[in-house]
């Protein structure tokens, strides 16, 4: 039985950085399916469309338990705020109502609270804490703005890209407030490697095109690994090790110096896949598709 949600949202309009969202947004849904990692065999079960409703559901990102994701709704009036949906398909939650804007939320590493993009009333874009207990929101990086996107690789490390002509890859200490500049001309992925003190990041090459390029966070030293799939713009790891992308309705593996189909979800009416996130348990792959009542 298809859910009815109905969206209350106040505020002033925003947009999401690097999503295109001052032009037309297309409507999208956050979806999982069931991941099985045996290192180079990775296989999906059934894929199960978790936010079914016409409008922009995106960004997920899992709780530290991998029972609920956390996701983006943006509403008519261009309001962005945090929500979280269980993986078995409960009821949505929403996180945060404020008269800002809240994208793309990361647990944080102690568990306890988790970061978010704030457009902020001035318009400016800088990471917030929120706790989850639901204890006052508190600003992370104060000097470093305006970011875009970004992902822990640490308790006190963070990865950020930061909107600018060219957007750059930035590694901030929040102990410090401060950041260093390490890449330009990056894309909008960034993927934790399991087991290093590493980050993953796209990056547009002169006379080369894109490649999926690793940060060494210890000595922002950056190297380049492979080219992405055509058409794949986002790549998570799972907690194996297993590196996977997607394009159209086809999930994919690293394997064997190449890339290798895991599966289609073609049939299940799956189609213009972008944003993925694997939970911590390594059990769900969440991923962001064309919203297909709007098709």
């Amino acid at each position: 039985m298809q859910r009815l949600w109905i969206f209350a949202v106040i505020g002033i309009a925003a947009f999401a950085p690097g999503d295109g969202l001052a032009q037309a947004r297309p409507s999208t849904d956050v979806w999982v399916v069931p991941l099985t990692d045996a290192g180079n065999a990775v296989r999906v079960g059934e894929p199960r469309n978790l936010t079914k409703r016409t409008g922009y559901d995106n960004q997920p990102s899992f709780t530290r338990d991998s029972k609920s994701v956390l996701f983006t709704v943006i509403g008519a009036d261009e309001q962005a705020d945090i929500w979280r949906v269980p993986v078995d398909g409960g009821s949505a939650t929403r996180m945060t109502q404020t008269v800002e804007s809240e994208y793309s939320a990361a647990v944080t590493p102690d568990g306890q609270a988790y970061s978010v993009i704030r457009v902020e009333r001035d318009s400016t874009q800088r990471l917030w804490r929120f706790p989850f207990d639901g204890g006052a929101p508190s600003l992370v990086l104060e000097r470093i703005k305006p970011v875009g996107y970004h992902a822990w690789a640490g308790d006190n490390r963070l990865v950020l890209f930061v909107l600018g002509q060219p957007a750059s890859l930035q590694v901030a200490d929040v102990r410090t407030g401060t950041a260093d500049t390490v890449a330009r001309n990056i894309g909008r992925a960034l993927a934790k490697v399991p087991g290093r003190d590493a980050v993953t990041f796209q990056q547009v090459v002169r006379d080369s095109g894109s490649w999926i390029a690793e940060l060494d966070v210890r000595t922002n030293q950056a190297r380049r690994l492979m080219k992405p799939p055509a058409g794949a713009d986002y790549h998570v790891w799972t907690p194996q090790g297993a590196l996977l992308a997607a394009a159209g309705s086809q999930v994919m593996i690293w394997t064997n110096n190449q890339w290798d189909q895991v599966a289609d979800l073609t049939r299940w009416g799956v189609r213009g896949i972008s944003r993925l996130a694997v939970s911590p348990d390594g059990r769900w792959l969440a991923f962001v598709a064309e919203d297909q009542a709007s098709r």
